[in-house]
């Protein structure tokens, strides 16, 4: 067995990567160690269920994510320009994903919620919690476009949250239909839904 000092991460790891793959409730504990190379015993001595894992993991995914946000919504760029690059490096990812597995997996956070929000209210608040993170990205730039009179957007939270909707649903529909392709829609959709004023930067 590798050092026991690096079985968090690989156990965070492996369950995020399995649970993208096929779902929360097909995945085994087993399952998780066998992928981490990691012994039961020793996962119950970071983690008291799965449950706690999938919190674990979801929040250290979203400390390797939140730095990728951090560039692309950087306010040096011009506040249209950020989304653009977003979904410029989130296409990237995706197809990169796409080799590796043979199937477009969409956004795990998303994934994972829909399946177990009714069910598992730590889950539920960790998924929750994450989302309203990357919702204020998406709130600064709309509002710094609004200010710059490129959209007409008084209430930028309210745009925000719409626009998150169209984002995940995107994702969603390029897993089901497992065509990248789908999200070339995500920068002229967003475009359209924050009512552009004019062509932002290409």
């Amino acid at each position: 067995m590798p050092p026991i000092s690096t079985a968090k991460e690989r156990l965070t790891d492996a369950a995020l990567q399995i649970m993208w793959e096929n779902s929360y409730g097909s995945t085994s504990v087993d399952a998780i160690c066998e992928r981490a190379n990691v012994k039961k015993g020793s996962f119950y001595y970071f983690f008291k269920s799965k449950s706690a894992l999938a919190s674990a993991a979801l929040e250290a995914d979203w400390e390797k994510h939140r730095k990728d946000l951090d560039r692309d919504f950087s306010p040096s760029l011009p506040p249209l320009e950020r989304f653009r690059v977003h979904y410029e490096h989130s296409y990237e990812f995706i197809k990169e994903t796409v080799k590796k597995h043979g199937a477009v997996l969409g956004c795990p956070i998303f994934s994972l919620g829909c399946e177990i929000s009714t069910l598992d209210e730590e889950l539920r608040t960790t998924i929750h919690s994450i989302l309203e993170r990357k919702l204020r990205y998406y709130e600064s730039a709309i509002r710094d476009a609004h200010a710059e009179g490129l959209v007409d957007a008084p209430d930028p939270k309210a745009k925000a949250r719409a626009l998150l909707a169209f984002i995940e649903g995107t994702l969603s529909q390029a897993r089901i239909e497992n065509n990248v392709e789908v999200l070339r829609q995500m920068y002229p959709g967003t475009l359209a839904l924050l009512g552009a004023k004019q062509p932002a930067a290409a």
